[in-house]
């Protein structure tokens, strides 16, 4: 035992052992918590340059300042494109967004500020000559084992596709997958993999590319929300999609037959438009032909019996006079266009018996 503790009564509080103390029976008096603070920074004096002499005042501004320093090395910045990830101990606790924040201090949490709008891409089926290691003349080197697909109706198609994709969520980034570039890639790859395999090889390489990037996109951010992965697809883009390059020549006469046949096709098309209207509009020319027709037809029959029943009438009121009327209109619709020569019986037996109607006529119109 030190000789502080012996010199007050051989307890480190200053009282006598045992049940002793200042003969009233109560049991020991309670400790100085002044006298141990003093005597804590006696100790702690003698380590320090000035011993004792300097007080205990200084080293409490000084722990003051550093307790200030370190509550305040709390503080930082998240940028705009940044999210903040504070990890307590390690682990992850919460994200915070661009600004002014706060954590506790370094050791108890630390802070990671990952750059979140910053845009990635992923090359599938091609590399650059800078990644790929070697030069291939064009600018990218082909990578079979992931270009090479299957369609639905049993072709195969080379493929070549980007994505492009930002951080979501950082927190879930950076501890929810270990390898979020690998992660991405294999995705895409079986992503695009299912959508040509229910896809016919034309629109693939003509006109349907933009539903297969459409649809791609779709599947790759349902995996990776299904992996809690952090990661938002912001776009597919299809770089080259052709048949494989053995085959390309013979794929390209099929082609070339195909456009003939759509020209062909095509012509057919235009040449029965321009018959077609034709056509019915001269039907209907007919048609309308021949209701007239039949209107003129019936309108013609049924004022010929009207007139029939009026004569009819007069006929009955006066027999004779209607007989008469009626043989000299039918005699005058039948010499109409005859060349008629009318005999007079009173001119006796004179040079010219009879009257030249139709030469008179022609003399007339001559003159």
């Amino acid at each position: 035992m030190s000789d502080d503790f012996k010199g007050r009564g051989g307890s480190p509080w200053g009282s006598p052992p045992g049940g002793g103390g200042n003969g009233s029976g109560r049991g020991p008096k309670p400790p100085d918590i002044d006298a141990i603070i003093r005597d804590i920074q006696n100790k702690i004096n003698k380590f320090l340059p000035g011993g004792s002499k300097s007080g205990g005042k200084p080293i409490g501004l000084i722990l003051l300042i550093l307790l200030f320093v370190w509550l305040a090395s709390g503080l930082y910045r998240v940028l705009p494109d940044e999210q903040g990830v504070v990890l307590r101990f390690g682990k992850f606790v919460k994200t915070t967004q661009p600004g002014l924040n706060y954590h506790i201090p370094f050791p108890v949490e630390t802070v990671e500020t990952p750059k979140v709008t910053k845009v990635n891409r992923m090359d599938i089926g091609f590399r650059s000559e800078r990644e790929s290691g070697f030069s291939t003349g064009g600018g990218v080197a082909d990578v079979p084992q992931e270009s090479l697909m299957l369609t639905g109706d049993e072709n195969i198609v080379n493929i070549d596709f980007s994505v492009f994709w930002v951080i979501k969520d950082a927190g879930k980034f950076l501890f929810e997958i270990q390898d979020p570039e690998g992660t991405v890639k294999a995705a895409a790859e079986t992503a695009m993999r299912e959508v040509i395999a229910k896809s016919d090889i034309q629109p693939i390489l003509t006109e349907g590319r933009a539903k297969i990037e459409l649809e791609t996109q779709e599947i790759i951010q349902s995996i990776l929300d299904e992996y809690q992965s952090g990661i938002q697809v912001t776009q597919v883009q299809t770089q080259k999609a052709d048949p494989p390059d053995q085959v390309i020549d013979a794929f390209r006469d099929v082609q070339a037959a195909r456009a003939d046949m759509e020209r062909s096709k095509n012509e057919a098309e235009a040449y029965a438009n321009d018959v077609i209207p034709r056509a019915r509009g001269e039907a209907q020319k007919i048609l309308q032909a021949a209701e007239a027709y039949k209107n003129q037809v019936v309108a013609k029959a049924e004022g010929e019996a009207s007139r029939f029943i009026s004569i009819y009438d007069e006929y009955a009121k006066a027999k004779e006079v209607t007989q008469e009327r009626m043989y000299l209109e039918t005699m005058e619709k039948v010499l109409a266009d005859i060349e008629k020569v009318i005999i007079e019986k009173n001119a006796g037996s004179g040079v010219v018996p009879y009257l030249p109607l139709p030469e008179l006529n022609k003399k007339k119109a001559t003159n």
